[in-house]
């Protein structure tokens, strides 16, 4: 019922129009008002007219009747014959304007709703910048980018300023929070890539321990996960920014390539993959769309089970390149399945392995399609598992050689 009433709510361009209609008829009526108030105190009765010639309704004699035919003509009934008329006229002169008065208000009723439409247009004209600059920002993820509007100094301009401040504080936080993620990164890079070598060298010692060796294995895997989730912050970090440079690619050769790469670990698991590859051109970063592809692609193994089945589709359709990653394993309800694309955030207790990754994947996976102009969604299957649809903007086919 709300969707409804705002549908049939009229937008700001009709309400001014609305109310420039209605001040020119308001106008105009209090004009046609006093002109009539006006005319009809200058047209006044003759002097002398007495109230028993206002009721002549016919004259006191007649022509053609014998008995008046030689009647004497007086000064009286001469004076009521004028005063008839006069008043005759004065109705006949009230009404007509009356009946003009109207019709050319409704001519300036229709005016006025032309003149407001056109108006409401041009005034509205910088606020439609406005909007035209945030839904390109939003868009684009570019927020350098600003109106700086031109015009007077007026409520318009003092929007416009209003929202550029506003986007350079957020291109400045938003900068801030990249800097500190990759700089924190790349410190962490550090220490992590030492005690990977120190460890290492210690498990290979011919003296070491067999105790020993199992605590650096264990030690090597946890600094391996940690590895990963630094990578997948410095790949996060990247991808909030707008695609610049974009290459021209085929979604079914990205993905024939990382099944290629994926397929040692799919049999280790015992996960069958199907093919459907088909054409679906686009354009991108093609490290990282291959990172979106191999994110879907190993998540879909990891979060298999024993016997199951991982499905790539890829296809371009209404100007749109698509790839479909479906696998089977446990049931995810339909109510979380949007937490999983949230950083760090796993469903259910078998999902917190640390050999399922960092929890990074699917936020990876958003992150660029969203950076590329493109859209991820996720469907829970009815057996068990997920359809998951990434969607770009496809390429168009190049054109005939000039």
């Amino acid at each position: 019922m709300t969707g409804l009433a705002d549908r049939l709510r009229p937008t700001i361009r009709m309400r001014l129009t609305l109310l420039c209609a209605g001040l020119f008829l308001a106008a105009g009526t209090v004009l046609l008002g006093l002109t009539y108030v006006l005319v009809d105190n200058s047209l006044q009765e003759p002097p002398g007219l007495a109230e028993s010639d206002r009721t002549y309704a016919t004259p006191p004699w007649n022509p053609a009747d014998p008995a008046t035919s030689n009647a004497t003509i007086t000064t009286q009934k001469v004076q009521g014959e004028v005063t008839r008329a006069a008043l005759k006229s004065q109705e006949d002169t009230l009404n007509a304007l009356l009946t003009q008065g109207a019709v050319a208000l409704a001519l300036v009723g229709a005016a006025g709703l032309g003149f407001g439409w056109l108006l409401a247009d041009r005034a509205l004209r910088p606020v439609h910048t406005i909007t035209e600059t945030a839904r390109r920002v939003a868009r684009s993820h570019d927020l350098t980018e600003r109106i700086a509007y031109e015009g007077p100094r007026d409520d318009v301009k003092e929007l416009a300023d209003t929202f550029d401040t506003m986007l350079g504080r957020l291109a400045r936080a938003f900068d801030g929070q990249r800097r500190f993620v990759a700089n924190a990164s790349h410190e962490l890079r550090t220490p992590l890539a030492i005690n990977r070598t120190l460890v290492d060298v210690a498990v290979r010692r011919p003296e070491a321990t067999d105790d020993v060796k199992r605590l650096g294995e264990s030690l090597l895997v946890v600094n391996g996960r940690h590895e990963r989730l630094i990578d997948g912050l410095l790949t996060l970090a990247g991808t909030e920014n707008a695609i610049v440079d974009a290459s021209p690619l085929d979604l079914a050769d990205v993905a024939g390539h990382v099944l290629e790469q994926a397929a040692p670990e799919a049999r280790e698991r015992d996960v069958g993959t199907v093919r459907r590859l088909g054409p679906a051109p686009t354009s991108g970063d093609p490290m990282l769309v291959e990172r979106l592809v191999q994110n879907l692609v190993e998540n879909a193994i990891r979060h298999n089970h024993g016997g199951g089945e991982l499905t790539v589709r890829t296809r371009g359709e209404d100007g749109w390149s698509e790839i479909v990653v479906s696998n089977t394993g446990p049931v995810v309800p339909a109510y979380e399945v949007e937490t999983i694309f949230e950083p760090f955030r796993r469903l259910g207790n078998d999902r917190v392995r640390s050999d399922r990754g960092s929890g990074l994947g699917l936020s990876i996976v958003r992150a660029t399609a969203t950076a590329h102009g493109g859209t991820v969604t996720a469907a829970p299957r009815p057996d068990g598992g997920l359809d998951v649809t990434v969607r770009l903007p496809g390429r168009p086919p190049p054109g005939p050689p000039v």
